[in-house]
């Protein structure tokens, strides 16, 4: 089973359609299954880019609606299917499948009915065409041993697209979450257990901020200078994210610098980070560096103000009034950080903290919440 999993314009349905057209060559029987039976008509069938427009002209189907049945001159069958029908599946067999939009069904049983139902030839085959989504039914085609699953992006079929909704739709959406899974076709899903959730990011995520009365850096180096290689990737980044206090009294979060390497990589990225965002004190945890982590910083700019920390209480303590913030609408993203938010959105308390999190909790608390949280000056 292939799966395509992609954005919106991509060509999921131009994908089926000629895949549908192949198969018929070989395939006596073809279920077409949509959510509703107008998307399978109106789709899959009658769209721009369905069976019927992408048809050559020596193997075009003949389509009688009322049967919902398509023949073609080979005497190849494809019959339609609504997947908020499921019973319709229950009794007819196929060797070949096109399921569209698999991630919008209302009843996934209807899948359930397919499998049961591709059983003629020797080798049945189905092609799911969908914008991907976090449900169950979804999770187990792609866990399936034999699924191929391949992915796109709403951009790599700009060429064929309008400008306009390039525009306006992209433009809005890029980066977020919704922009995510509907553009990027990515699977997007919050760790249920996590302080923070997507939504509420997004619903407060802003292209422009207020008048600045205070900007920090926040920083929560590397255990060691050698963690990048020992640690293969995963947590091998001094975190440094910057964040402003509004004219209006909510955060700004404004950039996200974040490197891997040495202490004079990142060392000289805070630096940078500092002076671009004019920024008025950089706020790093010291508890696993100590002295280090200031004298990288006040080697390489001794101009630079440094305020350290030291975590006194666990992270959990520290990071729950930060995401309180998120939840009261007080703190804004400017723009999109994508692994930020998803270390922020996976993150369970318990588990060893990220470093873009940890960054991004010392400089709301610095600039929101001083003297709370379990922390204080070094």
């Amino acid at each position: 089973m292939c799966c395509f999993l992609a954005g919106r314009g991509w060509g999921k349905t131009r994908v089926g359609a000629e895949w549908t057209h192949e198969t018929t060559l070989t395939v006596g029987r073809v279920a077409l299954v949509a959510p509703t039976a107008a998307d399978v008509r109106d789709v899959m069938v009658e769209g721009e880019s369905g069976i019927l427009a992408t048809a050559p002209p020596n193997h075009r189907p003949l389509y009688e609606p009322s049967k919902r049945r398509l023949t073609w001159p080979n005497g190849a069958i494809a019959t339609t299917y609504s997947a908020d029908e499921p019973d319709r599946l229950r009794g007819p067999q196929h060797g070949a499948a096109w399921a569209d939009e698999v991630a919008a069904w209302k009843r996934p049983e209807a899948w359930d009915m397919l499998m049961f139902g591709l059983r003629l030839g020797s080798d049945p085959r189905a092609v799911v065409t969908t914008t991907p989504k976090q449900v169950p039914h979804m999770r187990a085609i792609k866990k399936a041993p034999h699924t191929v699953i391949i992915r796109g992006r709403t951009k790599d079929n700009a060429a064929n697209l309008a400008p306009a909704f390039l525009t306006a739709i992209v433009s809005k959406y890029e980066g977020t979450r919704l922009g995510r899974q509907e553009l990027d076709g990515e699977d997007i899903e919050d760790n249920p257990g996590a302080l923070w959730k997507r939504a509420s990011i997004d619903d407060n995520r802003v292209m422009k901020h207020p008048d600045l009365v205070r900007v920090v850096v926040g920083v929560d180096p590397m255990a060691s200078a050698d963690a990048a290689s020992e640690i293969d990737g995963e947590g091998s980044e001094t975190g440094i994210v910057v964040a402003g206090l509004g004219v209006d009294g909510h955060g700004y979060i404004l950039d996200d610098p974040s490197v891997g390497g040495s202490p004079d990589t990142w060392g000289r990225a805070v630096v940078t980070a500092y002076h671009r965002n004019h920024a008025d004190r950089v706020v790093p945890e010291v508890n696993n560096g100590g002295d280090m982590v200031v004298y990288v910083i006040e080697t390489i700019d001794d101009t630079v103000a440094v305020k350290p920390v030291r975590a006194s209480r666990g992270k959990a303590t520290r990071a729950e009034p930060v995401a309180a913030l998120y939840e009261q609408g007080r703190v804004h993203h400017v723009g999109t950080f994508g692994i930020l938010e998803d270390q922020m959105c996976q993150w369970m308390p318990g588990q060893k903290s990220p470093d873009r999190m940890d960054a991004l909790v010392w400089a709301l608390t610095e600039l929101m919440l001083e003297g709370a949280g379990g922390w204080h000056v070094a």
